[in-house]
């Protein structure tokens, strides 16, 4: 598979919100906290990151709804199929926002990716991966 360049598309899975990056995906990173477990249903969440005006919702708007999961963290998610759409920080990297990368739908080959919160990784999975990996 050949990288693509920006921009980017991606939608939810009832396809009501759909977004555009124009930007280069930056620290593609795999969490492994618990909260991002519980809000992908899965070992971990994949995620890519782009300066938040380079990030833009181009359907569906009204169908999100957000949610602090953290003091440091809101999560955005589609109210029809529930899927997570947008994670963003306060402090230091606040005008950043990051994005599922399962949800695009622009074919996307990450050159660097990364591992992050492995300390509490869910217990039945193993990273067998040589991506690097942060407590």
């Amino acid at each position: 598979m050949t990288p693509t360049a920006p921009p980017y598309h991606g939608s939810c899975l009832c396809s009501g919100v759909k977004y555009q990056v124009t930007a280069a995906i930056r620290a593609v990173s795999h969490c492994h906290c618990t909260m991002c477990r519980k809000a992908h249903g899965a070992a971990f969440g994949s995620y890519g990151s782009v300066p938040g005006d380079a990030h833009v919702f181009i359907a569906g708007e009204e169908l999100l709804r957000r949610y602090a999961s953290s003091a440091q963290a809101t999560r955005t998610f589609c109210s029809v199929c529930g899927s997570p759409m947008l994670w963003q920080g306060k402090g230091h990297y606040a005008d950043w926002v990051s994005f599922p990368l399962s949800t695009l739908d622009t074919p996307y080959l990450a050159p660097k990716q990364k591992h992050i919160h492995t300390a509490s990784k869910a217990p039945w999975y193993d990273i067998a991966d040589h991506w690097p990996q942060s407590m």
